[in-house]
């Protein structure tokens, strides 16, 4: 059972020893920011790093949020979008980080999506050998997966997130209010996150979002605090038993084989959002199980079936402008980061809420599968 009646903020605890940290789920968020950060600091500043479009609905409300506790806050504004997530735009990061003089006592902040998170993150984690920092995700694919565990990074031209580093939070502010101003299409990609959680552990997770799935993209702050509150405590039990994903961490990348390379093929531009291309992934994963005979033909069904009525992307038709091929897309699927000695790993599913991870997948089997996905464009 799904819990719906939460408190104005659930805390969500990630266990980790030293570096452990909360999540904090709800609604005002923002407002307080200096009442929740003040506890960090050593002196009353905040280095910021945010992106155009969440600077100019957010940035403001942030520095109000920590004025009320007497915080000063200077920021660095970077363009939005996925291509920023690279070496360029980390220079430019860190080198302002150490024009503001920022100290390895201090704590630099997160405002904004994934793409934020990970390079803000990543100057941290190389910033005098590490500094702290705070996340404040304001999509729904950051609150729900990319703000939690520590993941920090950029892309390069061979594939995505293949440079970074494994740096934990010291706290992560979601709140649920600033998914009001994301564009029908945003919050979509970040729900293919939200169903990957009940697609690769809990069959249950999964039933609940069919039936509450579209009142939550309607808006019912309700409803997505629960949804992103069940899913944060998936990821922090998953990433308290690996946090370095020598195992059973993998099984949270279920899509991305499949999603990271279509990024790529799509030149990590607006024609494919990353939780599209993990939700189109999804498909794939679940389409591949069946085929090799793991799972019945009624799973992929239900994921194409609960894509379809929330109105997102599920089949490489749907993705515009050209594909390469599919020697090419297999090409971009090697480059994925999970390859071990040569060979590529992926999250396959016995069944709603049953994922596994494997390398035993015939080359054959997934040639197919490609090019049945792409002869339907």
């Amino acid at each position: 059972m799904i819990e719906t009646a939460y408190p104005a903020v659930d805390d969500v605890r990630v266990a980790l020893g030293a570096r452990s940290y909360t999540v904090r789920v709800g609604q005002g968020l923002l407002a307080r920011a200096g009442a929740e950060i003040a506890p960090f600091l050593n002196r009353k500043r905040v280095a910021v790093i945010t992106e155009d479009t969440v600077a100019g609905l957010h940035l403001e409300s942030l520095r109000a949020g920590l004025a009320g506790d007497g915080i000063a806050m200077e920021a660095l504004i970077l363009p939005p979008g996925e291509s920023t997530k690279a070496w360029p735009h980390l220079q430019r990061s860190v080198e302002w980080l150490v024009a503001q003089k920022v100290e390895r006592g201090d704590v630099v902040v997160a405002l904004g999506g994934g793409v934020i998170g990970d390079l803000a993150g990543f100057a941290a984690a190389i910033l005098r050998r590490g500094v702290r920092f705070i996340q404040i995700p304001s999509s729904l694919l950051a609150q729900v997966d990319s703000s939690v565990g520590g993941k920090t990074g950029i892309n390069s031209e061979q594939g995505k997130n293949l440079i970074g580093a494994f740096h934990q939070p010291s706290l992560v502010l979601a709140d649920i209010d600033l998914l009001d101003t994301l564009r029908g299409r945003d919050f979509l990609a970040g729900y293919g996150e939200v169903a990957k959680y009940g697609l690769l552990g809990d069959a249950r997770y999964f039933e609940w979002l069919e039936a509450n799935g579209p009142a939550m993209a309607a808006g019912d702050k309700r409803l997505r605090q629960a949804a992103v509150s069940h899913a944060v405590r998936m990821k922090a039990d998953i990433v308290e038993r690996d946090e370095t994903e020598q195992g059973e961490r993998a099984l949270l990348n279920l899509g991305h084989t499949f999603g990271h390379a279509l990024e790529a093929a799509t030149g990590y531009s607006d024609r494919l959002l990353h939780g599209e291309g993990v939700a189109i992934g999804c498909q794939l994963a679940f389409d591949l199980s069946f085929r090799l005979g793991l799972c019945g033909q009624e799973a992929p069904a239900r994921v194409a079936a609960h894509l379809a009525r929330m109105g997102m992307k599920r089949t490489l038709a749907e993705i515009p402008g050209d594909l390469p091929g599919r020697d090419a897309l297999i090409g971009l699927m090697a480059q994925d980061k999970k390859v071990v000695d040569g060979a590529m790993r992926f999250i396959l599913a016995r069944d709603i809420g049953d994922a596994f991870v494997t390398a035993d997948v015939p080359h054959a089997a997934l040639a197919d599968l490609l090019d049945q996905a792409l002869a339907t464009r």
